[in-house]
C-alpha cells in the first residue's frame, strides 16, 4: 500500500483517555503502511508512565507547551538521566532505551509524537485506552497489556 496523500487523511481526529493524559491520534499504523504512528500528547501535572519502560520503536518528541522530563538509561544497568525539555525541544529516543516521559511541572504540557516503525505503539495505546474506559486498569492488568504489545516495564523511575 502506499502512503496516503495528507489531504485524504480523516480531518475527524480520534482522542483517547490513557489514564489522565490525552492522545489524539494525528496518524495512524493504517495511513503510514505500518512506517509511523504519531499522536499529540496532553499531559497534565504528574501525569506521563510512572514506571521505566522499553519497546523496539524509536520515538520522536516535539514539546509544543508545558515542561516534560525524561529519564533515560543511556547503558543497561547504568544511571537513569532526568532531562527536562520545554517548547520547542525536539528529544529523540532510540527504539530499546529504557525511558519514561513525565509531567512534573505545575501546567499541562502538549507534545507532537511520532513512533517508528508504528505497530507496537498503536496497539499498546490503544489496548491501554480500552483499558481506561472500561475501568479496569490496576497495575497488573497495564503490566500484562503491556507485555502483550511488546512493551517491557522495567520498574519504578530511579529516585
Amino acid at each position: 500500500m502506499d502512503m496516503l496523500p495528507v489531504d485524504s487523511i480523516d480531518s475527524t481526529p480520534e482522542v483517547l483517555n490513557l489514564g489522565g493524559d490525552e492522545v489524539t491520534i494525528v496518524a495512524t499504523c493504517a495511513q503510514t503502511n505500518d512506517d509511523l504512528f504519531a499522536v499529540e500528547v496532553r499531559m497534565p501535572p504528574g501525569g506521563g508512565p510512572p514506571l521505566l519502560h522499553r519497546h523496539a520503536p524509536s520515538e520522536v518528541y516535539r514539546v509544543l507547551r508545558g515542561e516534560f522530563t525524561f529519564y533515560v538509561e543511556d547503558e543497561p544497568g547504568g544511571p537513569v538521566r532526568r532531562v527536562a525539555a520545554g517548547p520547542g525541544a525536539v528529544v529523540p529516543l532510540a527504539g530499546g532505551t529504557p525511558h519514561s516521559v513525565r509531567n512534573e511541572s505545575a501546567a499541562e504540557a502538549v507534545a507532537f509524537v511520532v513512533h517508528t516503525p508504528g505497530p507496537v505503539m498503536e496497539g499498546f495505546i490503544r489496548a491501554v485506552a480500552a483499558l481506561t474506559e472500561a475501568e479496569s486498569a490496576d497495575m497488573a492488568t497495564v503490566l500484562a497489556v503491556a507485555a502483550a504489545n511488546g512493551v517491557e516495564m522495567l520498574g519504578p523511575i530511579p529516585a
